[in-house]
C-alpha cells in the first residue's frame, strides 16, 4: 500500500491506525460508518444469551456484546466484478 500511495511505511501505518481508532470509537457509540465507494460498517448489539455446550452438557451465560457487519458498496462491487470478467 505504501508503494502504491508513494508514501513510506510509517506514514501508512499511522493512517491505518488512525482509521481503525476512528472506526472503533464510532462503533463503540453504535454509529454506522459510511465510506463512499467502499461500503458501510454497521455495529449491531447482541443481547446476552445462554449457550449450551453439547460435549460437556454445561450452560454458560454469554454477556451482551457489539459485533460489526460490513456491506460493500455497489461501486466497489462493480469494480471487483468487472476486473474478474
Amino acid at each position: 500500500m505504501a508503494r502504491k500511495l508513494g508514501r513510506d511505511k510509517a506514514d501508512v501505518a499511522k493512517l491505518l491506525e488512525a482509521f481503525t481508532n476512528i472506526v472503533a470509537q464510532r462503533c463503540s457509540e453504535l454509529d454506522t460508518i459510511a465510506i463512499p465507494g467502499f461500503g458501510n460498517f454497521e455495529p449491531r448489539k447482541r443481547n446476552e444469551r445462554i449457550q449450551y455446550n453439547p460435549s460437556n452438557g454445561k450452560r454458560t451465560l454469554l454477556p451482551p456484546r457489539v459485533t460489526m457487519t460490513f456491506k460493500v458498496s455497489n461501486v466497489l462491487k462493480n469494480k471487483i466484478n468487472h476486473k474478474q470478467a
